[in-house]
């Protein structure tokens, strides 16, 4: 009867330690996969107009949010008003990120643009308003709003799976994007001074190319984000300061 009672005890410790490895190893799998929610401050140049680019990331109940603010610094208050503000809702999954809702709202441009555009999973279907009139795009495969996208390519380096096509949704069409690594170079920013890798998209058909210039140290978080048209420099903003969240889950930089 001991025996029988020791093999018991000895076989229910095992499973004990089956069960907290498993638990440790999903906890450590988790945090592997999480992107470090953060808020980033860049210094903008818009041609002869200067700005501050604010951003955002937030953990949410199902996944997280992030938001994008521009507005104008300095003496181009003068010559323009407003601002471009974009958000985007995302779901986190052990393939990456899903978005769910995306709006934007831009005061500062010649064409003010105003867009709400919800992604429904169970439909494939990206439906929602852009300047009041309604759009509604069918989606063949994982798709992601101008937010969105810079988090999925952020978490595709993070697990050395950065792909050469993604689909996004441009305001108010779906859009193939060709992402290509153009190289790592070392960069100077107000922030300091960091190694990065430049990965650059392009939408078919578009004019318009973006780099980021992604820094392995802040989660391949971009310190330099060009934007080129024509290939003539459009717009470059340059990373200023970073902040992790203090109740982030996942390990996180001091502040710069």
């Amino acid at each position: 009867m001991a025996n029988c009672e020791h093999q018991n005890a000895t076989s229910g410790g095992r499973r004990l330690v089956v069960l907290l490895c498993a638990a440790l190893l999903t906890s450590t799998a988790f945090a592997e996969t999480a992107l470090t929610p953060h808020t980033a401050v860049y210094e903008v140049k818009i041609s002869v107009l200067s700005g501050q680019l604010n951003t955002e990331l937030r953990s949410t109940a199902t996944g997280y949010a992030a938001t994008h603010v521009i507005k104008p610094t300095g003496m181009s208050r003068m010559l323009a008003r407003g601002s471009i503000s974009e958000t985007s809702e995302f779901s986190s999954t052990a393939h990456g990120v899903r978005p769910k809702v995306y709006s934007s709202k831009d005061t500062i441009s010649r064409d003010k643009a105003d867009a709400y555009i919800r992604f429904d999973w169970e439909t494939g279907e990206a439906r929602g308003t852009v300047n009041g009139e309604e759009v509604l795009s069918v989606m063949d495969d994982l798709a992601h709003d101008r937010v969105s996208i810079q988090y999925e390519l952020m978490y595709d380096m993070l697990h050395d799976g950065l792909s050469e096509h993604y689909t996004m949704f441009e305001i108010d069409q779906l859009r193939t994007v060709d992402v290509r690594n153009i190289g790592a170079r070392t960069v100077k920013v107000p922030a300091g001074k960091f190694e990065v890798v430049g990965i650059q998209h392009q939408a078919e058909g578009s004019k318009r190319k973006t780099t980021f210039w992604c820094a392995p140290e802040l989660e391949y978080l971009p310190v330099i984000i060009e934007q080129h048209r024509r290939e003539k420099l459009k717009v470059r903003a340059e990373l200023s300061g970073y902040t992790p969240a203090v109740d982030s889950q996942t390990v996180g930089l001091q502040s710069l």
